[in-house]
This record gives C-alpha cells, structure tokens and sequence, in this order.
C-alpha cells in the first residue's frame, strides 16, 4: 500500500516578505495601479457593450478579464505581504492606495450591477416565451369543481434556447 506523507510533498512557490524601500514599496504600488487600471478599462469597456446590448462583444472580452483579473489578484496579494512595512515605510502611499482602491470597488459594483440587470432581464424573457409556449400547449380543461385544471407533465412542452445564434 503507498502512503501519502506530507511532508514530502514540495510546497509551492512563495515570494519571502520583503522590507520595502521607498523604491520597492513604490513597485509594489505601481503593480497594483497598473493592475487596478488594466483590469478597470476592460470592465468599463464590458460595461458600455453590455449597455449597448452587444452582449456576444463582451463575452469575447472574458479571456483577458480572467488574465487580468490574476494579475489584480497577484499584486494585492503581493502587497498584503508587505502591508506592515509599507505602512512603516511609506504610510503616505498606502493610503493613495487605499482611496484608489475604493474608486476601484465602485467601478467593480457599477459592473456587477449592469451585468446582474442584463442576467435578469435575459432570464425574464425566456421565461416568458416559455410560458407562453406552455400556454398554447396546455388543454383547456376544467376539473368537477369548476376550475381550471393544471396541465400535467406529458403536456409541458420543453424549450431549447441557442446560444450560437
């Protein structure tokens, strides 16, 4: 039987926490500002097709989100390791940091919002024509009572949407 031992296993790659210098405390900031600024322009473009409904435009735009999105990620985790240094050594610029990060949260949420509405908005119209195909597919029929009678599973018609058109 082969067993699994931990402490075999190789751990990955960490970058050592550095003491920045104003010089590496300001590349780390300029890291996370490019990433912050990359990753925004895209979302505003996203956001302006989704808008405009040119939603098939924006889904091509997902590839370099996610690319983007990693470096965001890299960068912010690069700077929360060096968090304590940087507010020793340059507390001016972590606060820089912080109020461009908040402009950067808004932009995020006036994103998530548009394509939340857009989701929305698409689900409600399948749902409709689904009940309106429903609706034409069912008998009209009335129970002993007196009241429409509902429509039982051989008569739901399924409804098959394409997304390549």
């Amino acid at each position: 039987m082969n067993h699994f031992n931990a402490s075999r296993q190789p751990m990955p790659a960490q970058r050592p926490n550095i003491a920045p210098g104003s010089a590496e405390a300001r590349k780390l900031a300029e890291d996370l500002m490019d990433a912050m600024s990359a990753l925004l322009g895209l979302i505003e473009r996203e956001t302006e097709l989704v808008r405009a409904g040119k939603v098939r435009e924006a889904m091509t735009l997902e590839s370099k989100k996610q690319e983007l999105s990693r470096n965001y990620v890299g960068a912010v985790s690069e700077l929360k390791a060096n968090q304590a240094q940087l507010a020793k050594s340059a507390p001016e610029l972590l606060s820089t940091l912080h109020r461009h990060h908040d402009a950067f949260r808004a932009m995020l949420q006036v994103n998530l919002t548009v394509l939340a509405t857009a989701h929305a908005v698409s689900e409600s119209v399948v749902r409709g024509v689904n009940a309106e195909i429903q609706k034409r597919n069912v008998p009209n029929t009335y129970t002993a009572a007196g009241r429409r009678a509902a429509p039982g599973p051989r008569h739901i018609t399924p409804l098959a949407v394409s997304r390549s058109l």
